[in-house]
């Protein structure tokens, strides 16, 4: 069984026992965090697309841990003239794990 569940405006596949690695989400490791904004809902074959959400559905899952991706390089460069500017970003994220989906 899975669902395809919208968190912070993406969208990612939710199985039970699995780990997502998400947006950054303000809460402290091992709180536990309800999504119900699930699009479609797989159960054994059973399909269920939801417009756009599926009534009545929930995940629920626990904050993992929080961490940093790796280092973006932005180079803005133009020929000729002197400009040359290096600026890099590391963007913040969370893992969580699955803990069940309800109400199916």
């Amino acid at each position: 069984m899975y669902a395809l569940v919208e968190i912070l405006g993406k969208q990612y596949k939710a199985e039970k026992d699995s780990i997502l690695k998400i947006d950054n989400v303000d809460a402290e490791t091992g709180s536990v965090l309800e999504f119900d904004s699930v699009l479609l809902l797989n159960n054994d074959g059973k399909v269920k697309v939801g417009t756009p959400y599926v009534k009545g559905v929930k995940i629920t899952t626990t904050v993992e841990d929080h961490k940093k991706d790796k280092k973006v390089t932005i180079i803005k460069f133009k020929r000729r003239k002197g400009y040359r500017r290096k600026q890099g970003h590391r963007q913040n994220f969370t893992y969580v794990k699955v803990n069940e989906i309800a109400g199916v």
